[in-house]
């Protein structure tokens, strides 16, 4: 089984860029495993019309500035690049980073960020289609670029959709990411065990990750880590980025690999 690993989200809203680059340092420093941002361009709680920076030029930053950590998008939104693009932009943070990107991606689903940057929301089902022609295309082109990535630039699939998204997860991801309780993830995870099944592939080569609130205990989580779950994600929001409730998620993590 593999080891727990811990992230955080800083979430790129209401804060100055200086407060957002020194989390990233500092969660660095604390060892902590990834340091993802998101894939917005407003506000997601708080003032929606608050301070906000784009996610993939602050992924060049972060390449730039650290030197253990992965980075990512968790996730990044489908709809709003060319699947041609984000192949590039992904395997150039990648050089950058000096092979730390997880690539995360997803179907979109804030309807602000479309309106506002003039992107066809459409339906739900629409979007989970092109999601569905983008991946081959990435997978495509990330195969053809000169220079080549540093590495298969692992690939993270974010949602639960029974038919559709859990499907994509069993054929394209390295990584799941998930929410909901225990319950809810047990379920989930079996509807993805049955779509491994169906398309030949082993469930233990997908990383099953969710979301845990700084706020809650670590072993809040144990029942999800029961289940084989084994990357957790801690949100954090501006101004501030108050990284002291992380030190007890690493502290869990810790004796989870200790085992």
């Amino acid at each position: 089984m593999s080891q727990v690993r811990i992230a955080v989200q800083l979430q790129p809203q209401h804060a100055e860029y200086g407060a957002i680059r020194d989390a990233v340092a500092e969660a660095e420093a604390m060892g902590v495993d990834i340091a993802y941002n998101w894939d917005h361009f407003f506000p997601l709680n708080g003032d929606p019309d608050g301070k906000h920076f784009e996610c993939w030029t602050m992924l060049g930053a972060w390449a730039e500035q650290t030197s253990r950590i992965q980075i990512g998008a968790l996730v990044a939104c489908n709809s709003y690049r060319n699947p041609q693009l984000l192949a590039d932009m992904a395997r150039t943070v990648d050089h950058i980073s000096g092979g730390r990107l997880i690539l995360g991606l997803g179907a979109g689903w804030f309807e602000k960020d479309y309106d506002e940057y003039g992107y066809d929301f459409a339906t739900a089902g629409t979007r989970l289609a092109h999601l569905a022609e983008a991946l081959p295309a990435i997978e495509a082109r990330l195969a053809r670029l000169n220079p080549a990535p540093t590495r298969a630039i692992p690939l993270l699939i974010g949602g639960g959709g029974e038919r559709k998204t859990l499907r994509l997860v069993a054929r394209h991801a390295n990584t799941w990411h998930a929410f909901g309780n225990a319950a809810t993830l047990a379920h989930k995870s079996a509807v993805l065990d049955r779509w491994c099944a169906e398309v030949d592939r082993s469930p233990d080569e997908i990383e099953r990750s969710t979301g845990v609130r700084a706020t809650a205990p670590p072993e809040s989580a144990d029942a999800i880590y029961d289940l084989g779950f084994r990357q957790f994600t801690v949100g954090l929001s501006g101004p501030e980025y108050n990284m002291a409730a992380v030190s007890d998620w690493l502290a869990w993590r810790d004796e989870k690999n200790r085992g």
